[in-house]
């Protein structure tokens, strides 16, 4: 059953649209620099996360596993985040936890990148026992716990009681021995969620907003049971990056969801971002046209978002979280709503 589910889910990711809402990002937008006194050759993309060196700020974001498909997409993946210093993540191992024999589907990973940034992918309501054995199978660097409410309740084989995740979380931020990512599959982390979960030992969030791969979407194709009218549910990734931020906690935040460009990679590492995450729209290009035309697509998005950079007159990734960033639109309103004022976005 789960690895037909594993099939059905990438058949279906690859044929549904991202949306139909947005990101937010075209809400944001960054100064142009008319004189940066910087060249291509001064900007630095490089980032330190869980103690190695990533060449840009980008995780190839949780995808797959789980079955000999799964197995070749994790080793192209795998191969191009170690090319390029990329960070990635793994799609949800608890298939491999149940059956053993699979495990191979996901230490592919690790494999093909021995050196790398690899995240292991459970669900938030893993046991502990589950989360160390999901860490030891790709000797993981980071645990990201998923949380999709909605998906589950729109599959019809999906959990339907998510009572005393707070207290499963805090155990396994306690006995884990790597940082403890909490992740969303779409729906994005409000302030409320992130507080609650801060408060639970997380310290590390990859918020995980809308605008990208709509699970509910895909689990409407599947015959799900929430298919009609809430396919737009859930809080814009910037709106949500925005959320997070706002409660100024000692936090590193990962950005994900709809991210499909340079401007909005950068966009969201000036908002204060640490990472972003990029997931479903990698998986359609290496599923559509091939691991050759992912290369490429790589190679230009690391150049387009050094131009960004540049552009801003930012030469590595702490210098444009000091760059005046104008937030307007829809994503204002929202924040405006929520006591957010994003003029304090707007610095120089």
């Amino acid at each position: 059953m789960r690895s037909e589910r594993k099939t059905e889910h990438l058949r279906w990711a690859i044929n549904t649209l991202d949306g139909p809402d947005s990101s937010g990002f075209e809400d944001v937008t960054l100064l142009n620099d008319s004189v940066p006194e910087l060249g291509m050759d001064d900007i630095d993309l490089s980032y330190s996360f869980l103690g190695k060196k990533l060449a840009c700020p980008v995780i190839i974001n949780a995808l797959t596993g789980g079955t000999d498909e799964a197995a070749e997409i994790n080793r192209g993946l795998a191969s191009l985040a170690h090319k390029y210093g990329l960070a990635m993540a793994v799609g949800s191992q608890t298939i491999a936890l149940e059956r053993p024999g699979l495990d191979k589907s996901f230490a592919v990973v690790r494999d093909m990148n021995p050196e790398g940034v690899i995240l292991a992918n459970v669900s938030a309501n893993s046991s502990v026992e589950d989360c160390l054995a999901a860490v030891d199978m790709i000797a993981a660097d980071g645990l990201q716990l998923h949380f999709n409410v909605p998906q589950e309740l729109a599959m019809n084989e999906g959990d339907r009681n998510f009572r005393g995740i707070l207290e499963n979380v805090g155990l396994i931020t306690q006995a884990c021995p790597v940082p403890v990512i909490a992740k969303e599959v779409g729906f994005g982390f409000s302030q409320e969620s992130a507080l609650k979960l801060f408060n639970c030992g997380v310290r590390i969030f990859d918020n995980g907003g809308k605008g990208g791969t709509n699970f509910l979407a895909i689990e409407g194709h599947r015959g799900g049971r929430l298919s009609q009218g809430l396919s737009n549910w859930g809080i814009s990734t910037a709106a949500s990056l925005g959320e997070i931020l706002a409660l100024k906690l000692p936090v590193q935040i990962i950005a994900s969801g709809g991210i499909r460009q340079a401007s909005d990679l950068a966009k969201a590492i000036a908002m204060g971002a640490e990472l972003v995450g990029i997931g479903g729209f990698f998986l359609k290009i290496l599923l559509q046209e091939g691991i050759q035309e992912l290369d490429q697509r790589l190679d230009q998005l690391f150049y387009q978002t050094k131009a960004v950079f540049l552009m801003a007159g930012a030469a590595d990734c702490m210098e444009i979280k000091k760059k005046p960033v104008i937030i307007l639109g829809r994503t204002a309103e929202w924040l405006k709503t929520r006591g957010i004022d994003p003029v304090q976005w707007c610095r120089s």
